[in-house]
């Protein structure tokens, strides 16, 4: 949850609008007090405007479904309380820290995967319509081409062109 909640506030949809609450069944007015406590909280915000979060979701969803952040969250227990292959305990804030650092990567080379997919753009025109510095932008487009996601297109002029190889 500590990963989709940070995916949340990066896409700026806001953490306030999921919660994970555990709850027994012998619990029913705790229940229905938690429901009623985020029913006033969505009431609050208002209504979630689906379209105007479409580009920050579907980047969500891939980051989410990238192999590192997977593998992360997956061996976060192996990692901390146990050791690595190398025989190598990591220290919990350590991980934390880089679980942190690998989720705003992640969500950020998602981003620019789903703009790309509206067609070849420049690193500046990719920068412009995911809302990243264009500095960003260069050095994942870096990485992304490099793990064989994105692909130089042509040039327009000077100016190099990207595409998504993703189907």
């Amino acid at each position: 949850m500590e990963v989709v909640d940070q995916l949340i506030n990066l896409s700026g949809i806001g953490a306030d609008r999921v919660k994970l609450r555990w709850v027994s069944a012998a619990e029913g007015q705790l229940f229905a007090n938690l429901v009623k406590e985020l029913s006033e909280v969505m009431r609050a915000m208002g209504p979630f405007d689906v379209e105007q979060y479409k580009l920050p979701l579907a980047a969500l969803a891939g980051a989410l479904n990238s192999p590192r952040l997977r593998w992360l969250m997956g061996m976060e227990r192996q990692l901390v309380e146990h050791e690595n292959v190398y025989h190598f305990k990591v220290d919990e804030v350590n991980y934390k820290q880089l679980l942190k650092v690998a989720t705003e990567e992640e969500y950020q080379k998602a981003l620019i995967l789903e703009v790309l997919k509206e067609g070849p753009l420049s690193v500046r025109e990719i920068s412009g319509k995911s809302g990243l510095p264009v500095y960003t932008v260069s050095i994942l487009l870096s990485e992304v081409e490099k793990a064989g996601q994105v692909d130089l297109h042509g040039y327009e002029g000077k100016t190099p062109k990207f595409v998504s190889l993703a189907a």
